[in-house]
């Protein structure tokens, strides 16, 4: 089955309908910071098996992500800065 598919049906689940216990918690992933970027990437999805939806202890987190290439740090800065 292609990746890509696979991803675009993880991206579309309802956290309104989805069951908490059936989702990993992301305190129990652990990634090896030395490794690059792309295997680190390729190492969260693998343990937390749905990078869009997952658990953070009891709450339940749905995410999205942008292909702009900013991290979070760059575009609070960003935010930040437009507001000064």
């Amino acid at each position: 089955m292609d990746i890509t598919y696979d991803l675009k049906s993880l991206k579309r689940i309802d956290i309104r309908t989805v069951s908490g216990e059936s989702l990993k918690d992301i305190n129990d992933v652990v990634i090896d910071t030395k490794l690059p970027a792309e295997k680190r990437a390729a190492e969260f999805v693998k343990q937390i098996g749905n990078p869009y939806c997952f658990r953070v202890g009891k709450m339940i987190v749905q995410m999205e992500y942008n292909s702009t290439g900013q991290s979070i740090n760059d575009c609070l800065k960003e935010y930040l800065e437009c507001q000064a």
